[in-house]
């Protein structure tokens, strides 16, 4: 085979095939045909993937908060432990808001429950992010109570979701 013909770059992306000039036509610019690589079953099936995720983008928003916050305890636990101190705090701020809630508007029934269990889940989630500030994201039982919270959040938004 000339080496004309064969491919330039036979590891690129786009394979060219330069087919030499004719005869007779000495003004004429050579044909160039531009041959595209089929891409692999692998970047295939993360085409795939990577496009379910997009599109269920908004159905995954507490996944997607779930693992940020998982990332971001545990770099404060390894770059400033001390942060624990600053977060425990703040886990009594969804019950004061439950409460301020009640006096200011009353509920009752579904109102008060639905209440009750997002500042339950804001208080858990508030106490696994200064406990895992301070131990580490992965001990002792703080990724099963990781996992359970990020299971009730998914769970809780796909229900309200639907319902509206």
């Amino acid at each position: 085979m000339s080496s004309r013909t064969r491919a330039r770059r036979p590891r690129g992306a786009v394979h060219t095939v330069s087919i030499p000039r004719q005869r007779g036509r000495r003004g004429a610019q050579p044909f160039v045909i531009v041959v595209p690589e089929a891409p692999s079953l692998t970047r295939e099936a993360l085409g795939f993937i990577g496009r379910a995720l997009w599109k269920g983008r908004r159905a995954l928003a507490p996944t997607a908060l779930a693992l940020l916050a998982f990332a971001v305890v545990g770099l404060l636990h390894v770059m400033a432990w001390w942060s624990s101190l600053v977060l425990a705090p703040l886990a009594a701020a969804p019950l004061v808001w439950w409460a301020v809630m009640q006096v200011r508007r009353p509920g009752r029934g579904t109102v008060v429950l639905w209440r009750a269990g997002l500042a339950l889940l804001a208080t858990l989630t508030a106490a696994w992010a200064a406990f895992a500030a301070g131990f580490g994201p992965l001990a002792g039982p703080l990724e099963l109570v990781w996992l359970l919270m990020w299971i009730a959040a998914q769970t809780t938004w796909l229900i309200v979701r639907r319902s509206h």
